[in-house]
């Protein structure tokens, strides 16, 4: 869903020495005169093996040739990712693992591989008490040190468990954990009103939980960097638009020229501020100078989420789902059809580029916005049929909603409902529907309405993320 935001409404939201959003005090609005901020480090993981390891045709633990597998996993994995830092040790006591997260640093996320019977529960201490986030992987017959990960974080401390004999599974856990450094480097830039759940438009709340900070951008600036986006710059944009859509529908020059030019002075901007995330919360007052749906695109497809609408809830789950899966995310409106066990997510913005950015881009026509009277230019993007897809949406900063489907129905061309939609089967959509949103406590619809889809079942991620940040998982339907 869709509202018009004027102006008027937009500079209603502000105060003297600062715009004030849901309570809070916006100290750190974006300026011209802004400096530059530091592009992001590496994050660093620290990965421990605990204990000597086992002789190879006896005893309960990993033998030698198991760690050296698991430390070229890990080399492998590293070069690979491009954006972490291991620091590899190996501890007997809890006075060796202190050293080592000394050396890590406060807060650092553990990976630890045991390597013998009861060598992790005798080392353990200090990671627990330091609250350093840790995924405890086990090969099979390593130890029976695995059952007691459940346990601890039965008692609040920040765990999980991989158990597996797959060595590719180590890269999982890399994964996982750098998403906790990587938030703690997040700048996003939001176009007030911030939208969504308390905690979400909460810039202190953010912070604290998340470690991203949120910064406004004053709009009267971006319509400056708007009209001195190189010409030049705007013809290539819209000819790109125009030669690779299989139809243009609605509209006409003029619209793509617009739209173009947006998406180069996004581009610009989020390339200017070296941020991660954007918010734009009065997109539906941009027609007159174009319509930000294809530069949403194009900052998606090169790994920038960015949410329409406001919707911090979306945006962070974006942003926590790009930096651990590396894909992006559709932001849509749901509806349902109980009928036939199916829901839709309808949005007029999408990523072209589902499977990450060395995928291929699907098709598109390019049309009007479909609740201002087919004015603008906005893609309607095909997806592909068959494809199981996880729904899912951090709501609260503290609770992670989530479900799968599958892709059954993508129209040839939209009519009712914003432009790029999917149909997806899913588990009972009719449980679905009648608990939707219900742990809300909120009347606001479109923080009631939206999910974020990607490509792929990412349901034990889901799991494993929220043990290691501290937070719930609600499975929908």
């Amino acid at each position: 869903m869709c509202e018009q935001c004027t102006r008027r409404e937009f500079l209603g939201t502000g105060v003297a020495g600062g715009l004030l959003l849901a309570g809070a005090t916006w100290t750190h609005a974006w300026a011209a005169s802004s400096p530059t901020p530091r592009p992001r480090g590496k994050s660093r993981i620290c990965v421990i093996f605990t204990g000597e390891p086992a002789p190879q045709d006896r005893d309960w633990g990993a033998d030698t040739r198991q760690v050296e597998a698991a430390k070229a996993r890990l080399a492998k994995a590293e070069k690979d990712l491009g954006n972490v830092e291991l620091l590899i040790g190996q501890s007997r006591s809890a006075e060796q693992t202190a050293a080592l997260l000394a050396q890590a640093g406060p807060g650092t996320p553990v990976l630890t591989i045991n390597t013998r019977n009861f060598a992790l529960t005798g080392v353990v201490g200090p990671i627990l008490e330091g609250a350093h986030p840790m995924i405890v992987f086990s090969l099979p017959a390593s130890g029976h040190d695995w059952m007691y990960a459940p346990r601890w974080h039965s008692r609040g401390h920040r765990v999980s468990l991989i158990a597996s004999s797959d060595y590719d599974e180590l890269e999982r856990a890399l994964r996982l954990l750098r998403v906790i450094p990587m938030m703690k480097q997040t700048r996003v830039l939001l176009f007030p009103p911030a939208r969504g759940t308390a905690a979400a438009q909460s810039p202190d709340e953010v912070k604290k939980r998340l470690g991203a900070d949120v910064v406004a951008v004053e709009e009267k600036l971006f319509d400056e960097m708007t009209a001195s986006v190189d010409d030049r710059a705007v013809q290539d944009e819209a000819r790109w638009w125009t030669r690779n859509a299989k139809e243009i529908i609605e509209p006409n020059e003029e619209d793509i020229r617009k739209a173009a030019r947006i998406s180069i002075a996004l581009q610009n901007l989020m390339a200017q501020q070296q941020a991660q995330g954007l918010a734009v919360g009065t997109c539906m007052g941009w027609l007159a100078k174009g319509f930000p749906c294809l530069g949403f695109t194009r900052l998606r497809d090169n790994g920038i989420p960015a949410a329409c609408e406001g919707d911090m809830d979306s945006l962070l789950t974006m942003i926590l789902f790009q930096y651990l899966i590396e894909r992006p995310g559709f932001q849509g409106n749901a509806t349902f059809d109980t009928s036939r066990n199916v829901l839709w997510t309808a949005h007029c913005t999408a990523p072209l580029k589902m499977d990450g950015p060395d995928g291929k881009d699907a098709p598109y026509l390019l049309r009007g916005h479909s609740e201002v009277a087919g004015s603008g230019c906005v893609p309607e993007i095909q997806y592909r049929l068959g494809e199981t897809i996880t729904r899912t949406k951090l709501v609260n900063l503290d609770t992670i909603l989530a479900s799968t489907g599958k892709i059954v129905e993508v129209p040839a061309k939209s009519v009712h409902g914003c432009r790029t939609q999917i149909v997806t089967e899913v588990r009972d959509a009719a449980k679905m529907a009648a608990n939707w949103s219900r742990i809300l406590e909120t009347e606001d619809a479109m923080t009631l309405l939206h999910r974020v889809v990607f490509y792929g079942d990412h349901m034990t991620d889901v799991q494993h993320l929220a043990r290691l940040m501290g937070m719930n998982v609600v499975e929908e339907g």
